[in-house]
């Protein structure tokens, strides 16, 4: 299994040096990957916040490790593509965890992960990275390495240039190992050309309603585009509006949209030896 994931490994971060984006459509279990990889995705990124959600949790370091893993390791065995992961944090409360976490992930076949600064200061977001890469390569696999950086999703203090903050963090980052800067939250076209002129590593933007388009993302040199938690949060609006339908008309034109009984258990049955 581990020359496979070398292999997919190496495939992974040649993607990020393609002629156009690495696009992901985040999964949160087999059956949103096989779906993602029936629509002709070229990997497979999880959301940890939808993993959580399914698992009634909230997003935001709460998911165990073993339960991240768990779910990791399904999408997979379900799954002929490379899977890099979302660990949040490290889904431990020290950088030395974090080398724990990453060999766990990488003994299902991990071969990326995202790992975020969220209130955590540049040494210690910087250590953990620092932590994941020694675990890596002491496995011997090529991990790919996206670091999150959380500046654009806080209130801005007066007058702050979020863009240098980002691009602080972000040289922090590469320099304890990152291979590549996450940088949710940025959209304005000027913000992310100066993230792409100033980060010395492959760019992965979150997009959404009212982000720029794939194409214009690219034509800036985005690398890397990921809907994030966005697919699970469309998937279960199905649920929450569907459910009301019911219950207040008792009609179900919410479900018009909906994928036929026969092609998701066609989907689940290409792999169904893989996924038991």
């Amino acid at each position: 299994m581990m020359n496979n994931t070398r292999d997919k490994a190496t495939q992974f971060h040649a993607l990020h040096h393609g002629e156009s984006p690495l696009l992901l459509s985040n999964a949160w279990d087999a059956a949103s990957a096989r779906i993602a990889e029936a629509a002709g995705v070229s990997a497979i990124a999880t959301t940890s916040a939808g993993i959580s959600w399914a698992a009634g949790l909230p997003d935001g370091d709460y998911l165990e490790r073993s339960r991240a893993v768990a779910v990791a390791e399904s999408i997979i065995r379900a799954s002929e593509l490379p899977v890099t992961a979302d660990i949040e944090g490290g889904y431990a409360d020290t950088a030395y965890g974090v080398s724990e976490t990453v060999k766990a992930f990488l003994d299902v076949g991990v071969v990326g992960i995202n790992i975020e600064d969220g209130d955590r200061s540049a040494d210690d977001t910087s250590n953990r990275i620092a932590m994941a890469k020694k675990a890596a390569d002491s496995a011997g696999v090529a991990l790919f390495v996206n670091a999150r950086t959380d500046v654009f999703l806080k209130e801005a203090e007066p007058n702050e240039d979020l863009v240098s903050h980002a691009v602080s963090r972000a040289e922090r980052f590469v320099d304890a190992g990152a291979d590549g800067i996450f940088v949710p939250g940025a959209t304005e076209i000027d913000t992310v050309a100066a993230l792409v002129e100033r980060i010395d590593a492959p760019l992965n933007l979150m997009a959404g309603p009212g982000a720029p388009t794939v194409q214009n993302l690219a034509a800036l040199g985005v690398a890397r585009v990921s809907l994030g938690s966005a697919v699970a949060q469309a998937a279960y609006a199905v649920v929450k509006n569907a459910t009301a339908e019911l219950l207040t008309s008792g009609s179900y034109s919410r479900l018009e949209d909906s994928l036929d009984y026969s092609s998701l258990n066609d989907l689940a049955s290409m792999n169904h030896s893989a996924v038991q």
